[in-house]
């Protein structure tokens, strides 16, 4: 008797009609199996004939896996080689696992590529604000900000946050923002922000006291904090790069730097400090990602498992050295122990803001703060680590190099 089993696609496995039925009856023993395939899924019709009359079954679905068709298949051994039947088999359950993990591949390979093109038009934009300072590097802060601020309290409405606590107001959290976009700008303009920002959290504070319902302390704590993480911390950003005008006299690229652009006069210790700053911080995050890949295996903490201490310490290393070797082009610090200091707090300060955000989206129960930016997130998943840095380098800057004269 000649039958066959369709595998895959074109594949056809020769078998006895009665091994893949359990029936003691032998009316088909004589018949032919002609097989028709529907889906990949190895679902299976039968249309049997004889030498004398067609017999007609109306088809019937049968969904086998690897196990029935081996053991079918090697329970014919004058039909079908063992071996030959395996490697059919294989190739059945093969095929649509390679289908799926070519499906991968390619997936990780695009969102590759946006990584890469949308981070180098952001390092670029960035790298130009941050050289032209002034109106331009404040209001780009400004929006970065708005963003920022809208996405926290958006993450602070979610439900896993939500499960626990009660959230603001949406009309207070959009106050808040808008509160938080008006920071930069006014630090820019007076230097000093601490009365404004004193006013406008008391405002804040007393329009949730007087709301209708039962006001909540978490509605108070998320949003005092929100005008803090999101509004107060990045204006140190602008207090660094625009308040710190010293120029940067042994700076050799100064130097030569074109007159209709400010000339050596536009490179200033603020301009100086907030490239080491924003470079090192670059550096610590790839080094630690790149580190941890290759050989992380102890948890940093639980906050973001996949972080590592293995990570950590070759992110350490890669900051310090990147702060070193631009205080060398720069010639900002003088000493080499100011540079080490300098990318330590950077690294520090970057760890910190990016576990801080991490807690935040832990308990918002949510991968990324947003999907603004293609193959990155939101605008926090991408700003974290320059949160608190700002406040420690600029207290560097400000106060700890002026007191110890490194």
């Amino acid at each position: 008797m000649a039958s066959f089993v369709e595998i895959s696609r074109y594949n056809l496995i020769p078998l006895s009609v009665t091994s893949l039925c359990g029936c003691p009856c032998r009316l088909l023993s004589n018949k032919t199996l002609i097989p028709t395939r529907r889906t990949p899924k190895l679902k299976l019709n039968f249309v049997f004939h004889g030498s004398k009359s067609v017999f007609r079954v109306r088809p019937t679905s049968i969904y086998v896996n690897r196990r029935l068709i081996t053991a079918v298949a090697r329970a014919e051994p004058e039909s079908i080689d063992e071996s030959n039947a395996e490697e059919e088999v294989d190739q059945g359950t093969v095929l649509p696992t390679t289908k799926d993990s070519f499906s991968e591949l390619q997936h990780k390979s695009s969102q590759l590529r946006k990584r890469i093109v949308f981070g180098l038009g952001i390092g670029i934009s960035v790298g130009g604000a941050v050289l032209a300072g002034g109106w331009v590097f404040t209001v780009a802060l400004a929006a970065a900000v708005f963003l920022g601020a809208r996405e926290y309290f958006e993450l602070v409405r979610s439900r896993g946050i939500t499960a626990g606590m009660t959230p603001p107001p949406r009309y207070v959290s959009r106050v808040c923002s808008v509160i938080c976009v008006f920071m930069p700008i006014l630090t820019l303009y007076f230097g000093n922000i601490d009365i404004s920002v004193t006013s406008a959290a008391f405002v804040v504070a007393t329009a949730l006291l007087m709301q209708r319902g039962n006001p909540r302390f978490a509605q108070l704590s998320s949003t005092m904090f929100g005008l803090f993480y999101c509004g107060y911390l990045p204006c140190f950003w602008v207090k660094l790069r625009c308040g710190l005008a010293a120029p940067a006299l042994n700076t050799r690229i100064g130097a030569g730097w074109p007159f209709l652009l400010g000339g050596q006069a536009h490179w200033t210790v603020g301009l100086v400090a907030t490239l080491i700053s924003f470079s090192s911080i670059i550096a610590a995050d790839t080094y630690a990602f790149l580190g941890g890949k290759a050989i992380g295996k102890t948890p940093l903490t639980n906050i973001s498992p996949k972080k590592t201490w293995e990570g950590a310490i070759v992110g350490l290393g890669g900051c310090i050295a990147t702060s070193v070797v631009l205080s060398k082009i720069f010639s900002w610090p003088a000493s080499l122990v100011s540079a080490i200091a300098f990318g330590f707090l950077n690294f520090f300060g970057s760890v910190f803001g990016d576990l801080t955000e991490s807690m935040i989206k832990r308990d918002a129960g949510v991968k990324d703060s947003g999907s603004l930016i293609p193959g990155h997130g939101g605008i926090l998943d991408r700003v974290d680590s320059y949160i608190f840095t700002g406040a420690l380098a600029y207290s560097f800057v400000k106060i700890l190099l002026p007191l110890y004269g490194v």
